[in-house]
């Protein structure tokens, strides 16, 4: 099978590779970039632990093929701290509320909040309910990462809040 040539934007460093075309985005982030923070569960798009933000908006990297980035910018969890250590507000929140436990699931929600955080830094229980909705976690109950995701977007709007008075 030939190879296709792809050019990508990932985490803000530009890539130019050959893949096969059926090689998903989840296996290209890991195994050609060695971003493993972008984890693979289900392989079927149900789970989310393999989401990453592809032109800023969520996607299930499992279920996207290499070849569909071509020419997109792609996010990883990775891209969310800062390049000193420090975390990002949403990492925060999650610590500071135990939003997570074995940690498998957690890239995925922390991006899914970053994509929903980005569009309405003051989302209604509701709207965070149906995005968490496609996320799943074997471990916490939901309702630690229910409180992160409140926290998180009062960590954003106070960012927001900061910036704009700079």
């Amino acid at each position: 099978m030939s190879k296709a040539q792809i050019h990508v934007t990932v985490n803000g460093t530009v890539y130019e590779a050959a893949v096969e075309p059926r090689l998903t985005l989840a296996d290209f982030l890991r195994g050609d970039l060695n971003l493993t923070g972008t984890h693979v569960g289900c392989e079927h798009g149900v789970c989310g632990a393999c989401t990453v933000l592809v032109d800023g908006r969520a996607v299930r990297s499992c279920l996207m093929l290499a070849v569909q980035a071509d020419g997109r910018e792609i996010a990883t969890v990775e891209s969310l701290a800062a390049s000193d250590g420090r975390l990002h507000p949403i990492q925060e929140a999650f610590a500071e509320e135990h939003g997570l436990q074995c940690g498998f699931c957690t890239p995925g929600f922390l991006l899914a909040v970053h994509e929903l955080l980005d569009h309405n830094p003051d989302p209604t229980e509701e709207l965070i309910r149906d995005v968490l909705g496609g996320q799943l976690c074997r471990c916490t109950g939901y309702q630690s990462i229910l409180r992160a995701v409140h926290l998180a977007a009062a960590k954003v709007r106070a960012v927001r809040t900061a910036d704009a008075h700079a």
